[in-house]
């Protein structure tokens, strides 16, 4: 079996994002949360806040391509401070990353309707305390909006 991945399903998958609290959706591809590789569609909108975080497994380097829109990658020392900044835009230059485990960083969508391909080892393990950035806020913390703002200006 084959699934396209085609502008209809980008598109799809957008107009979900939008809708939904997180303003992300992912499409997956994998069978399962305990599939040994995830591989994932992941739409996301600007104003979606995705906590700066670290994948301390060895296996749990990321892949990351940019289908549609723009995508900014944000690379952080262990105490906050910015080391690296990236963007990732469809059809440019530079339309993906490859990002080591054990690396400090946050993917926010610098265009609504942004769409990328994420690839990683599985299974699924959600984020544990010491993989989560101690500078940064929490998802649903009243600082996220700010914080996020923030962020943003790094790109401008």
């Amino acid at each position: 079996m084959i699934t396209p991945i085609n502008q209809q399903l980008l598109k799809k998958l957008s107009m979900e994002a939008v809708v939904l609290p997180r303003r992300r959706k992912n499409h997956n591809f994998h069978e399962n949360s305990e599939a040994k590789a995830h591989r994932l569609l992941n739409a996301m909108e600007s104003n979606s806040y995705v906590m700066p975080h670290k994948h301390n497994d060895p296996n749990k380097g990321e892949t990351i391509i940019c289908l549609s829109g723009k995508l900014g990658i944000i690379v952080f020392d262990s105490t906050g401070n910015v080391e690296q900044k990236l963007i990732l835009e469809a059809g440019s230059e530079t339309i993906g990353v490859d990002i080591s485990y054990g690396t400090f960083h946050t993917v926010l969508a610098l265009q609504n309707g942004t769409v990328f391909f994420e690839a990683k080892a599985g299974p699924f393990i959600p984020i544990e305390a010491e993989e989560q950035a101690p500078w940064a806020p929490v998802e649903g913390d009243d600082l996220v909006t700010n914080y996020l703002a923030t962020l943003h200006a790094m790109f401008n």
